[in-house]
């Protein structure tokens, strides 16, 4: 229970946290938001790290002179295509050994048969709508490489999804986060992009409800 207020305290007051990294380990802040996205979206094990409302809260310390902004949009942006292609490669890799048992009820040739036919056809979309929601964005390059997705496709697609999610929620902190009505009011702000970024899910989760 203690350990879940943390995340919670961190996750609502992200700024005070990122903020105190800051000063404490000045440049190396580069590198701990490298790891944090990295492992994010890189790792299908961490999908709980904070992810869009870190972006926000980055873009405005950087304006406040605390980090260069163009600096900072390459490592995140590094982060998150590295990241993504390291889970696309763990699912390419891991995929033959899910889908050897042909009996399985779950992991057999013709699921795979179908997920990769999916992908190959709605998987751009997909990869480029998970960058802005969180579990999926953990999940989707993960089984983009299951599936063997095409892999020069993937990379583009990755990579432009990659420049949206980046560019716009880091900027957006940049260009907005200190105005002074969203500056006195972070914490709700950063809930309201967490709530946000859950939607999509809650309302395909609702019609599954719905229909099921």
């Amino acid at each position: 229970m203690e350990l879940i207020v943390t995340f919670w305290d961190i996750v609502v007051h992200l700024d005070r946290h990122l903020a105190a990294l800051l000063a404490q380990y000045g440049t190396w802040i580069y590198a701990i938001l490298f790891l944090i996205i990295f492992c994010e979206t890189g790792l299908v094990v961490t999908p709980f790290l904070p992810g869009d409302s870190l972006l926000f809260v980055a873009g405005a310390l950087a304006a406040t002179g605390g980090m260069d902004i163009a600096v900072l949009c390459a490592v995140l942006l590094a982060a998150a295509v590295i990241g993504d292609n390291t889970n696309y490669w763990i699912g390419h890799h891991i995929g033959p050994t899910v889908f050897r048992w042909e009996q399985s009820r779950f992991f057999n040739r013709a699921a795979f048969d179908k997920t990769h036919a999916f992908y190959e056809k709605h998987g751009g979309k997909t990869i480029v709508i998970a960058r802005f929601m969180p579990l999926a964005r953990t999940f989707a390059p993960f089984v983009a490489g299951v599936a063997r997705m095409t892999y020069p496709r993937f990379l583009v697609i990755d990579f432009f999804g990659g420049c949206l999610w980046i560019f716009s929620l880091t900027l957006a902190g940049y260009w907005f986060g200190n105005i002074p009505l969203i500056k006195n009011n972070l914490s709700l702000v950063i809930l309201s992009i967490v709530a946000l970024s859950l939607t999509p899910a809650l309302i395909g989760y609702l019609r599954h409800r719905a229909t099921a």
